[in-house]
């Protein structure tokens, strides 16, 4: 605990409600969400493809809603907007164990993934503002930190007491997003913060229009989306097609699962700090591909597990390559990121977020179809198919770095 304090201390006091908040969410969602696919499966008779595209309809939205709301907050200000969706969060978890008709649940998933893009983009905006440019991606990664602890203790909690999937894990998922956006609140009105996102107007008139000009003439950006979409085909909706094969091909299944999920949680707190100290030395692009290979060996271990065992020594395999991952994708971002938008940068981040609903639903066809090892397999070809993307991006930036000889290098830059 003492720990926790002295890290958390050397950031401004909203950061650190924003850190410790999302450790809280992550905690209460880890009972929800990723049991979301295996909870419409027992309540409902709906397919696998179909349970794939609900879940995945909030990263569908999330693509959208994540650009728009950096926008409206280098515009507008962060403040309303945060509070907003977090109570649109809490509301929607209620209303997910109330409503059976596909096209309802469809629906609010989507607003789920609308309002969860727009605090997520603007609340890394937020820290980015009020945070020192040495200390960002720090940060971050305490930020992943806090949101696999959750995850970590979360399934284990859920687990012990019976509530993993359950109505009362979403009435208090719900619960907690409404005090959290009480506190936030708070927080706001005792901490002044001034900020590009905070001013009456954008100095740069930043539109949706002129905000996609900037995105389609930023090409490296282009490329970096492009291979985050695809990596994230793989690991963001991961819970959905694994829980939907553990818990039919598994005796006690789900609570199998909900132990996977502490694997996966545990993982990152226990080796993210040695791990990124022991790869320091490696640059963005040579992590996002070791990163990208475990993904891929972890699918195939995925795909040929035949006991419980072998599940958790893959589940560790590619968690190492998301603690590998993610934040060097928040790094890459940042570094070519215009002072004035990063809202707007963050947000088109969240594009990224498509490949949230194309791997439930991509996923599910397979698994229907061709069973577990085909949908795994598949998995790990796309992961590394990303790092063709993410090539070109780097090798595009390499020549801008090199053409302009001035301004932050990569190489400097993007590293654990």
């Amino acid at each position: 605990m003492n720990k926790m304090k002295r890290l958390l201390s050397v950031y401004h006091p909203i950061a650190q409600i924003l850190i410790l908040g999302t450790a809280l969410i992550s905690l209460t969602s880890a009972m929800s969400i990723p049991f979301l696919a295996v909870y419409l499966n027992k309540h409902t008779q709906l397919s696998y493809a179909v349970i794939g595209m609900i879940v995945g309809a909030g990263p569908l939205a999330a693509t959208v809603g994540g650009f728009i709301g950096g926008i409206l907050s280098d515009r507008f200000g962060r403040k309303v907007l945060m509070f907003g969706s977090l109570c649109s969060l809490a509301v929607v978890f209620v209303l997910l164990i109330l409503v059976t008709n596909p096209f309802l649940l469809f629906l609010l998933s989507m607003i789920r993934g609308l309002a969860t893009s727009f605090f997520s983009a603007v609340s890394k905006a937020l820290m980015g503002d009020i945070t020192p440019q040495d200390k960002r991606f720090k940060l971050f990664s305490t930020r992943y930190l806090a949101v696999n602890l959750g995850y970590a203790l979360g399934p284990m909690i859920g687990a012990n007491r019976g509530l993993e999937g359950s109505s009362i894990a979403f009435q208090l998922t719900g619960t907690v997003y409404l005090l959290y956006a009480l506190i936030l609140l708070i927080g706001f009105k005792k901490c002044s913060i001034v900020k590009p996102g905070e001013s009456n107007g954008s100095e740069d008139g930043i539109t949706i229009i002129s905000a996609v000009n900037i995105i389609r003439r930023d090409s490296i950006l282009l490329f970096f989306i492009l291979g985050g979409i695809s990596l994230t085909i793989v690991h963001g909706e991961m819970s959905v097609y694994l829980s939907q094969y553990v818990s039919e091909q598994f005796e006690e299944g789900v609570t199998l699962f909900s132990y996977l999920l502490s694997v996966h949680g545990f993982t990152i707190v226990l080796l993210q700090a040695p791990i990124t100290k022991m790869l320091e030395k490696y640059k963005g692009l040579q992590t996002i591909t070791m990163g990208s290979m475990l993904f891929a060996l972890g699918e195939v271990g995925f795909a040929f597990s035949t006991n419980e065992g072998l599940l958790m020594l893959s589940m560790i395999v590619f968690t190492i390559g998301e603690i590998l991952v993610i934040p060097s994708e928040y790094a890459l971002i940042d570094v070519i990121t215009p002072e004035k938008v990063r809202g707007t940068y963050y947000g088109a981040q969240e594009f990224t977020q498509l490949g949230g609903f194309i791997g439930p639903w991509l996923a599910g066809l397979i698994l229907s179809s061709y069973g577990g090892k085909a949908m795994f397999i598949a998995m790990s070809g796309i992961s590394l198919f990303s790092l063709l993307f993410y090539a070109k991006g780097w090798k595009m930036y390499r020549i801008k770095q090199s053409s302009a000889k001035h301004g932050p290098s990569l190489d400097d830059k993007v590293c654990f």
